[in-house]
């Protein structure tokens, strides 16, 4: 087994990512302190094609330096807004008939490996602070909660990495599933 060099990996171009055909999902990010996790998020986001990224509040904005050193590039190719108020975008995204769900423990949250996806549909995926997490408020406005399964003693991920868990589950059953 040999480990592929980088001009192997036939990466899309900046030109070519913006005209491709994305992957259903656009990811919320609200009052998100860390600038690392807004890199780490675009990358990801960069990865699997997902549509937008919106960022809210306190969450910062590229071009940033903080933000570059983990998005590598990413802030170029995947399309994103600032806006003051998530619950401005919540509302907006619902009535272009896009299911919202908060990332988030909560009373009656679907557990990740039981969320269905409808195939024609597109998702918003509110990801929220790192010791707050996502408001009551957003929760409230969601269409419905989707909670990452924990068995440790720690009650929380680092939202990249929930970020991360998230956007690969839904997109594999998006692309993969029957």
């Amino acid at each position: 087994m040999r480990k592929l060099e980088n001009s192997e990996l036939e990466r899309k171009s900046i030109e070519d990512f913006k005209k491709s055909e994305k992957t259903p999902l656009i990811l919320v990010l609200d009052d998100i302190r860390s600038l690392h996790n807004i890199g780490s998020v675009f990358r990801t986001a960069d990865a699997f094609l997902i549509e937008k990224i919106y960022l809210c509040g306190i969450t910062a904005t590229p071009p940033n330096k903080e933000i570059h050193k983990t998005a590598l590039g990413a802030t170029d190719t995947v399309a994103w807004e600032h806006h003051e108020n998530v619950l401005d975008v919540i509302t907006q995204l619902k009535k272009e008939k896009t299911i919202t769900l908060a990332i988030e423990q909560v009373e009656s949250a679907t557990f990740l490996q039981e969320f269905q996806v409808e195939k024609d549909q597109k998702y918003a995926l509110v990801f929220g602070n790192e010791v707050f997490g996502v408001s009551q408020e957003a929760v409230a406005l969601c269409d419905g909660c989707i909670e990452i399964p924990q068995l440790g003693t720690k009650h929380s991920l680092n939202i990249s990495v929930s970020a991360g868990i998230v956007v690969w589950d839904l997109f594999q059953k998006l692309n993969w599933s029957n």
